[in-house]
């Protein structure tokens, strides 16, 4: 399978703005390819295929007016025409119904933030013995290697985010050499907001709500950026910094988000979820947290890293009612509102914690042998068996009153 591996870079002042323009070129291309196959279409003519706008590119090189496109690698500038041939695609392809769909392609601003070019095999870039990465007509550019690369990288995009900060992404191709031994325990997951992940075991990890942690800094600097010039130096210095800001969040929540889901993996053989209507969670008052959690995120990893290292991953249908269904005897007694964390079934009596009988319903549901232990937060009075020596043990006290009554 192939995964994409990023590293930091640190690029000096000249090689700054060759990226700058290598970025402005792409750009250029991608809005002119764009405008003709716009115009085409508002004068009923074909649609302008991709060879022809490669031959239109390699005219208008010629030009005085798009001369300066010399300057940069021209394979970066293929790949534009091809970027813009694929989000075509991907439209199409939304109306179709084959995808998701998604809007038709935008023309790119030049004030947009984040910015990416991308060189394939041919460009003639390289890994150089001192550990920098060579691109053609930008230079020998230090990275930050955190890891080493488990193949040789087929192609390497250059990605200047809204921080102001450069990152190198290599795609490369692993092999099954990376499967990990087998285990026997599986897990399910019920994910959430008090908690973020709910284990059908028992176990939940708290949720960390980086944003959250974050808004009194961040409303600083958003105040702060507010009160600046437009079009000043110090409102871009403030900008940066609000930008910053984000990244470190968005960091956090990806550091945190890689850790559980390699932990999970490393532990359990088969893990399950529920595949949650994130994009309606989003339209409501819960917006900002459904946001902060990252669930999407989070199930991807789980989903790549699953296939990677040779685990059994199951994402069950979003209108399972797994939190209406009593995991003990498997009897619906319908929805509950939210404020409801503990229930008490009116079948058998168990009483029942609302997260984690959701996290056995979702392993039933996927057909995973998980322990159902910890799903009933007072179970009630199970018979002795008849080869059972002794008598049943007291059954825990479930208040402050009747607690200091066992003490004495």
């Amino acid at each position: 399978m192939q995964l994409r591996y990023g590293f930091r870079l640190y690029p000096n002042g000249p090689q700054r703005s060759a990226l700058a323009r290598a970025f402005g070129c792409a750009r250029v291309v991608f809005n002119d390819a764009l405008r003709a196959r716009e115009d085409a279409r508002a004068a009923g003519l074909p649609f302008v295929a991709l060879g022809d706008l490669s031959k239109r590119l390699t005219a208008a090189k010629k030009t005085t007016e798009r001369a300066w496109l010399t300057e940069v690698s021209s394979v970066i500038l293929q790949q534009s025409l091809r970027d813009l041939d694929t989000a075509y695609r991907n439209f199409f392809d939304g109306l179709k119904g084959k995808r998701p769909r998604m809007g038709p392609p935008r023309f790119k601003s030049k004030r947009e933030t984040r910015q990416a070019i991308r060189f394939t095999a041919n460009a003639g870039w390289k890994i150089t013995p001192g550990g920098k990465l060579r691109l053609p007509k930008v230079g020998d550019v230090a990275v930050k290697w955190s890891r080493t690369l488990p193949s040789t990288p087929a192609t390497v995009t250059v990605i200047k985010d809204s921080a102001g900060r450069y990152f190198a992404s290599f795609v490369v191709e692993t092999g099954p050499e990376e499967v990990l031994p087998c285990t026997t325990p599986e897990v399910a997951i019920d994910l959430g907001l008090r908690h973020f992940a709910v284990l059908s075991d028992g176990r939940k990890i708290d949720n960390p709500r980086f944003l959250r942690r974050a808004e009194k800094h961040l409303k600083k600097a958003q105040r702060s950026l507010s009160r600046k010039d437009k079009g000043s130096a110090n409102r871009d210095k403030a900008r940066l910094r609000v930008a910053r800001a984000h990244a470190r969040v968005a960091d956090a929540r990806r550091e945190f988000h890689h850790q559980l889901s390699t932990k999970l993996i490393r532990e359990n053989q088969a893990i399950a979820v529920e595949d949650l209507a994130v994009k309606g969670l989003a339209r409501t008052r819960l917006a900002k947290s459904v946001h902060d959690a990252g669930w999407s995120q989070f199930v991807t990893m789980l989903e790549y890293k699953a296939a990677r290292f040779g685990r059994t991953f199951v994402r069950i249908g979003r209108f399972e009612p797994t939190s209406q269904v009593c995991s003990a005897c498997d009897v619906k007694d319908g929805p509950k509102p939210l404020h409801v964390r503990e229930w008490t079934c009116g079948a058998c009596g168990a009483v029942l914690d609302r997260d984690i009988n959701a996290a056995i319903n979702v392993a039933k549901a996927a057909g995973l042998a998980v322990s159902a232990r910890g799903a009933q937060v007072r179970p009630g009075l199970v018979p002795a068996q008849r080869d059972e020596a002794g008598t049943h043990p007291k059954p825990r006290p479930t208040t402050t009153r009747q607690a200091k009554n066992a003490l004495h």
